[in-house]
């Protein structure tokens, strides 16, 4: 397979190196499709990035397996107060959380960040709050159907190209159905604040919607309003608030006054994903996981998936801890061993307040650490990661360009359909920290 796909990138460099025409042309259609961020092309790339059937096959029946131990930490984090303080929820958070979505799942849909490496594969962080990307992937494909060599390998080799806009629609309708929903075609708002950088894949997910008959609206929480046992943003009913709005956002700036509290404690709204999806969503959720002093939440099978799959990963805290079978103190452990560790804020996104230790001085990191010591903060092991070679475009000319690999499933309801390939020459693979997207194909084995 490896062969197939170094021909190809070999005569997209002899056709196209110098095609400043196709380069522009597919620069200015990123901007028409809306795959873009904070109105900037987001794939300089020529071609999609190929993943093999049976890896893709490995890592969902994994990602599977761990979201539903996700969901059990959510529930196991709502009945015991010591597990939610472990996670660094807030009184606030915990309250809003106890809200009934009307509906068993934590988080409808989710995304799990994953590092793939030649022994296998990691998963970093859960977004289970909001997941960007899913509108990306088909606006990809049809973006990179523009190039004639892509099409023509398309079409010579056994392929599957998820469609995960589908599933997510799906997913939405089906927690509307649980939740009581009666309307044939609910109404849909996509719910964030104006003038996000991710604001262009809400134009692409309203028209998806829409296309499928479901009548669909962007707004803002300061547009929402509540009366008559209706959500309303303006003249527009809302049946499904399908939330991309960060729940800690929301929270800083509203109380139980709002209109969305009124209504999900009415019963009057489906919200998708209700605010239980904070729980897992919280990066010290990979420190529950991964401690074996919790064990007793999980299953034998997501004990095993969560070993194999999950880095050692613990709260910032001046404590004894396990690591590789031996009690140490935390603070010693990451002071003596830096190069084997990663500094995570607990609820941020978009790679802001990362530090990683195998790229900072001494100094660097004791400040990195001082800094965790003030705010919730996570410490997790460094994982290998893979990189790939793929023809890239910039300047007017296209070369190869050697990039570490960021997989990043989608899940719905627990079943991965597809995911979001991110690639960057920096430690931080993220869209935020300049790196790329583009477009997802399976390649059968053969």
């Amino acid at each position: 397979m490896q062969q197939l796909i170094n021909d190809l990138d070999r005569e997209l460099l002899e056709n196209r190196r110098f095609d400043r025409g196709l380069f522009e042309e597919l620069s200015a259609r990123q901007i028409e499709l809306g795959i873009s961020h904070a109105g900037k092309p987001i794939c300089p790339f020529l071609r999609p990035y190929f993943l093999q059937r049976s890896r893709y096959l490995e890592i969902r029946k994994a990602a599977g397996i761990l979201t539903q131990a996700f969901e059990r930490l959510a529930a196991a984090a709502l009945e015991d107060a010591s597990i939610s303080a472990k996670l660094g929820l807030s009184e606030k958070e915990v309250r809003w959380a106890r809200l009934e979505p009307g509906y068993a799942a934590a988080s409808v849909n989710s995304r799990l960040d994953t590092f793939l490496s030649a022994d296998g594969f990691k998963f970093l962080e859960y977004n289970g709050e909001n997941p960007a990307g899913v509108g990306d992937q088909p606006a990809l494909h049809s973006l990179l159907e523009m190039v004639p060599e892509v099409n023509a390998f398309l079409a010579a080799n056994d392929h599957h190209r998820p469609q995960p806009q589908e599933a997510l629609l799906n997913a939405l309708d089906n927690a509307y159905r649980e939740f009581g929903g009666k309307e044939a075609m609910p109404q849909i708002a996509i719910v964030d604040w104006k003038g996000v950088a991710t604001g262009a894949e809400f134009e692409i997910l309203r028209e998806f919607f829409e296309s499928r008959g479901y009548p669909s609206a962007i707004c803002s929480p300061e547009e929402i309003e509540y009366s008559g046992g209706k959500l309303r943003a303006g003249d527009f009913n809302i049946d499904i608030f399908y939330k991309r709005v960060i729940i800690h956002e929301f929270l800083e700036r509203y109380d139980e006054t709002h209109a969305l509290y009124h209504a999900i404690r009415d019963g009057s709204v489906c919200m998708v994903n209700s605010f239980r999806s904070k729980i897992a969503h919280k990066k010290s959720s990979f420190a529950v996981l991964s401690d074996p002093a919790y064990g007793r939440l999980f299953t034998e099978e997501q004990q095993r998936t969560i070993a194999e799959h999950i880095p050692w990963t613990r709260v910032v805290a001046d404590e004894k801890t396990s690591f590789r079978g031996e009690q140490v103190g935390l603070f010693e452990l990451l002071r003596s061993r830096r190069e084997l560790f990663a500094l995570k804020p607990n609820d941020d996104y978009g790679g802001h307040g990362i530090s990683l230790g195998w790229e900072s001085t001494e100094q660097e990191w004791d400040d990195a650490i001082e800094t965790a010591l003030r705010s919730p903060y996570v410490a997790q092991e460094r994982v290998p990661v893979e990189m790939t070679e793929i023809p890239a475009f910039e300047d007017g000319e296209a070369r190869m360009a050697k990039l570490l690999v960021d997989f990043d499933p989608f899940l719905f309801r627990g079943h991965v359909d597809g995911g979001m390939v991110r690639l960057s020459s920096n430690s931080l693979v993220n869209i935020t920290q300049g790196g790329g997207e583009t477009g997802l194909v399976v390649l059968n084995d053969f």
